[in-house]
């Protein structure tokens, strides 16, 4: 590391929270670890940390997530959520990948090619989203059947995927009895793998009987999706109207509460590079767009918006002490101290003091979001009981 900006992943935390969700939710066979997008930024290393806590399978955006996840776990399963380029079917079976097929036309051109060992396939049904999968219920028996009569093509699964939690909405229920549909002529025990929940559902709604897969995607990461039980005026009168809106369009059953007890395994620190005098009056940053109130110190931390953090943060901590962040650029931002402060000393943007929620909450976001913009140039520093091995991605 240069810089001296990075990102630690504690990987210990992370197989802690498989364990503590397959101990409160225990009736899967298959516990998928959405690990997309370099494992929503925490970097791709930690599949062996989700593989110990209880994840047996792993689903990524595209082959090429795929291919990489490869160099870090050569032996779990891993499915591809999107279409794949059917040129590149032979890559998948060498690797053990599983791929998504959405279309009837691409079953059939998977039909006449000549494959040495079995292609792995999941059927994805469109069952509300309008954004990929099977909408059409022969389609699907059709693509089925294919399938069954080719011994060089393995139905290893079927799935769709919720839009909402469908806690104030029809649309979980709705999309639960379009799936119901379009596989009524089939016999879902057969498949290997029905997985349709992912994190939000998986704690908002009771199991769905036929799936034996759920995909599990923020929750891993220490998001439980619990909500609190509501106390002030505004959060009852916000339950009332909730519980009113289940009764008129009789949404099925719901919790928003649960147990689940679980920790975030990524926190973002830097360093400060420079300290400085300022005196009243004085400007800081472009567009001279902060002026100093009083005499005092104004320490640069090399972390900036090209790395995903800018003046929205609002303060940073260092020392045990939160400091105002009045000025930002792509590569450093400006945070008045106080004397106490010097360089060379740490400084934690979000982490043990400052929590990831208040950080979501500040910038209007949340967990998704504010993952995936801290970018890959800062560096990951993998811990694992105890032992720190830094990556870049």
């Amino acid at each position: 590391m240069y810089r001296k900006t990075y990102a630690k992943i504690d990987h210990n935390v992370l197989t802690t929270n498989i364990k503590e969700i397959k101990e409160k939710y225990p009736d899967y066979q298959y516990y998928i670890g959405v690990v997309k997008n370099n494992a929503y930024h925490h970097g791709i290393k930690i599949v062996n940390a989700l593989k110990e806590g209880g994840i047996n399978y792993f689903a990524v955006s595209s082959l090429e997530e795929a291919l990489n996840l490869r160099k870090y776990n050569m032996d779990t399963p891993i499915l591809i959520l999107e279409p794949i380029d059917l040129d590149y079917v032979y890559d998948c079976i060498h690797n053990n990948l599983a791929i998504t097929i959405e279309a009837l036309e691409d079953i059939k051109v998977l039909d006449k090619m000549k494959f040495s060992y079995p292609l792995k396939i999941h059927l994805k049904l469109d069952t509300g989203m309008n954004r990929l999968g099977f909408k059409n219920q022969k389609d699907v028996e059709q693509a089925k059947k294919i399938i069954s009569e080719n011994a060089k093509l393995e139905l290893e699964g079927i799935y769709s995927h919720f839009a909402t939690s469908g806690i104030t909405d029809k649309e979980w229920d709705n999309q639960l009895e379009q799936f119901l549909e379009l596989t009524k002529n089939i016999n879902l025990k057969e498949i290997p793998i029905v997985h349709f929940g992912r994190s939000l559902t998986l704690v908002n709604h009771k199991k769905i009987d036929f799936c034996n897969g759920i995909r599990l995607g923020i929750i891993m990461y220490g998001f439980s999706q619990s909500k609190k039980h509501p106390t002030t005026f505004k959060e009852k009168l916000r339950e009332s109207k909730k519980h009113h809106i289940q009764k008129k369009l009789h949404i099925s059953e719901t919790m928003t509460e649960n147990e689940l007890n679980l920790n975030t395994a990524f926190s973002l620190y830097s360093t400060v590079m420079s300290i400085r005098k300022v005196k009243k009056d004085e400007l800081i940053g472009y567009n001279a767009s902060y002026k100093v109130e009083e005499d005092g110190y104004l320490a640069t931390i090399p972390i900036g918006y090209a790395d995903g953090v800018d003046k929205s943060f609002e303060t940073v901590k260092i020392k045990n002490n939160n400091f105002p962040i009045v000025a930002d650029s792509m590569d450093m931002i400006s945070v008045l101290v106080d004397k106490s402060i010097q360089k060379g000393m740490e400084v934690e943007i979000f982490g043990n003091q400052i929590l990831i929620s208040e950080i979501t909450q500040k910038l209007n976001t949340n967990a998704y979001h504010l993952f995936n913009q801290i970018q890959n140039r800062v560096p990951r520093i993998h811990i694992t009981n105890g032992e720190e091995e830094e990556i870049n991605y």
